[in-house]
Order: C-alpha cells, then sequence, then structure tokens
C-alpha cells in the first residue's frame, strides 16, 4: 500500500518526556533526517531528537509540507496543546500525519482545520480494504525478517540498517514496512498491527509480493512470539513472510518485557528454536543468519566484547545497526545465499 505523504517532515513531539514513547520521530531524525527540517517541542523538557528546534512559520519557511505527530499519545486522548498546534498547522496549509490506533480524521476539530485550507490529515496506521487470508504458497524472491526478544528494542532500526549495507554491496533489496515509522520512511507498507488477525499473514503475503529470484525483501519486525500481548502480530508477520532468513534482536541489559514487569525476556536460543519449528511450516529452509544487539545501554567500552561473546556463544555474527553495523550479518546472508 502506497502513500502520498508530502516531504520534506516537521517532527511534532508535543511534551512528551519519555523516549520510549518518542521513538516515531526518534525514527525519522535517525533515518530520514535529510528529508526533516526540524522539531517542534511544546517544553524545553521535551524529548530531544536532535534537530533544530523550529516553529510552524519558521518549518513552513524551510519547506515543510507534512506535520508529522511524533509520539505515542497513551489512552488516545490528544492533550489541548498539542491538538492546538495540529489545528495551527491544517490552517497554515501544511498537512498532518500520525501513526496512532485513534485516527485524527475521526476527531471533529482537525477535520475542520482541515477543509478550511484543504490541508490534508493522514493516518498512516489505517490497513487497506479487503485483505486476503494467507495462502502459504511458496513465492519467488529471498525474504529477510526481525524478529525481536521485545518490543522497542531494534527491529526496524536492524532492518533498515541491514537493507542499507546490501544496497550499498550491490544487492536486489528492498525495506518493507509494517510499523507507522516504517511507512513514514518508505511511503508504502501495511500497518500490521491494525490488521483484522485472520488476515495478518496475507496482509504481510502483499506487503513482501514475489520478486525476481535474486532479490532481497528485508521485512521490518513487530512484537515478539514469546510477547503477552503483541506475540499475535509476530505469528503472522512469521507465516506471512515465509523467510529464508531472520536475524534475532534483543537488548545487551533488559531483562523483563518492556511494560510488562511480570515477564521476563525469552533467551535468545528461545527466540531461534522458535521461530525455526514455526517458520519452517512455510519454508523449511528457514535459518538464523545474525543477531542484532542494541548495546547503548552499556559503557562503550564494553560493547565490541559483548558482541563478540555472543557471536562465539551462538555460531552467527552479531552486530548493533547504530555501533559498528550490521556488516558481518550482510556477509553472513551473502555466503549462505
Amino acid at each position: 500500500m502506497n502513500l502520498d505523504i508530502a516531504k520534506p517532515y516537521l517532527l511534532f513531539l508535543g511534551d512528551e518526556r519519555d523516549r520510549v514513547y518518542a521513538k516515531t520521530a526518534a525514527g525519522l531524525a535517525q533515518w530520514d533526517g535529510e528529508n526533516c527540517v526540524g522539531q517542534l517541542r511544546l517544553s524545553a523538557d521535551t524529548v530531544d531528537v536532535g534537530l533544530e528546534d523550529l516553529t510552524l512559520d519558521e518549518a513552513r519557511i524551510r519547506g515543510a509540507r507534512t506535520v508529522v505527530l511524533g509520539i505515542v499519545v497513551i489512552g488516545g486522548q490528544i492533550p489541548p496543546a498539542t491538538m492546538s498546534v495540529l489545528c495551527e498547522a491544517l490552517d497554515k496549509g501544511l498537512d498532518v500525519a500520525a501513526g496512532m490506533h485513534d485516527r485524527l480524521s475521526d476527531i471533529s476539530e482537525l477535520r475542520e482545520a482541515a477543509a478550511r485550507s484543504g490541508a490534508r490529515i493522514i493516518d498512516v496506521r489505517v490497513p487497506p480494504l479487503s485483505l486476503p487470508v494467507g495462502t502459504g504458497a511458496r513465492r519467488a524472491g529471498k525474504r529477510l525478517l526481525t524478529m525481536g526478544t521485545d518490543c522497542a528494542l531494534g527491529k526496524k532500526y536492524t532492518a533498515l540498517a541491514l537493507t542499507r549495507e546490501m544496497t550499498a554491496r550491490g544487492l536486489d533489496v528492498d525495506f518493507r514496512a509494517t510499523g507507522q515509522t516504517g511507512i513514514l520512511l518508505a511511503g508504502s507498507g501495511i500497518p500490521i498491527d491494525a490488521v483484522v488477525a485472520d488476515f495478518l499473514s496475507g496482509a504481510v503475503e502483499m506487503v513482501s509480493p514475489i520478486a525476481d529470484p535474486g532479490h532481497w525483501d528485508v521485512i521490518e519486525g513487530q512484537g515478539s512470539l514469546f510477547h503477552p500481548g503483541y506475540a499475535a502480530v509476530t505469528m503472522g508477520l512469521l507465516t506471512g513472510s515465509q523467510p529464508d532468513a531472520f536475524v534475532v534482536c534483543t537488548d545487551a541489559t533488559r531483562t523483563h518485557m518492556a511494560g510488562w514487569p511480570d515477564f521476563l525476556l525469552p533467551t535468545i536460543d528461545e527466540v531461534i528454536e522458535l521461530t525455526i519449528l514455526i517458520g519452517k511450516r512455510a519454508n523449511p529452509a528457514i535459518r538464523c543468519v545474525g543477531i542484532s544487539v542494541n548495546t547503548s545501554s552499556l559503557p562503550p567500552h564494553e560493547r565490541s566484547d559483548y558482541r563478540l561473546a555472543l557471536a562465539a556463544q551462538y555460531g552467527v555474527p552479531c552486530g548493533d545497526p547504530l555501533d559498528g553495523g550490521l556488516g558481518e550479518i550482510v556477509s553472513e546472508v551473502i555466503d549462505a545465499f
């Protein structure tokens, strides 16, 4: 599904103080910074994603065309100060895009502002109509899926870093987005966590269709097979992707599911074992080609040794997409396929 989202962006962070809930803005700043004119924050305590602070008028002068709500709004109720800025942006002729489950287009105040100026409201987290049920039929092309021990620890960053490195080495490769930030980056994709469960695998088959035998799709993972809330999404991604290869994504120091403190993180062994057990139903040749670990919580001098130890323990290359890169994993993919 292609979305007509006009770039460049102004990233709107409201007054969010927790970086975990600003991951859309952080992801866009990290991976598409050249198409972001700046950030708009409501206070000095708001999360800073490293871009220049701008007002709406300053952003328009810089060429911004879309204001992206780059935060998660807990509970779906947009705070009054945030709502005021979104309405002002629409009144000034700027499009507004968001990836919340609660759609901005359902809010009369925003619809009226858009109608006055002709600006657009773009709800990214809306799946296409008439999705098919997954067939499980094998399709040409090669696929790599990022699988996680938990949510919010680097599956998207891993997929983007792998795509960038594979492209640099001359491989025919596409990043396939399955979440709101990935869709904003790529301009296409399906928000898998908004799809009715029966059609999850079919939606992924649409995201990664038949391709030339030598073509790679690197598919953005979601959730975790072990997650008490989101395992169903991960299961649908795995069966629909039919991946030839997968990379396990984890965090160096996380011990429990983020936001679910009663649930221990699964081991990397457990993720590999269960991914292969389920994945081989759709692709008997599925294999793990590496581990991607977020080492940002470790002291810099410990990170390389930590990754080397994981690589030795599991017999596959290990890297960090933002610290040293994933070149060894790409070499493993090239050698294995």
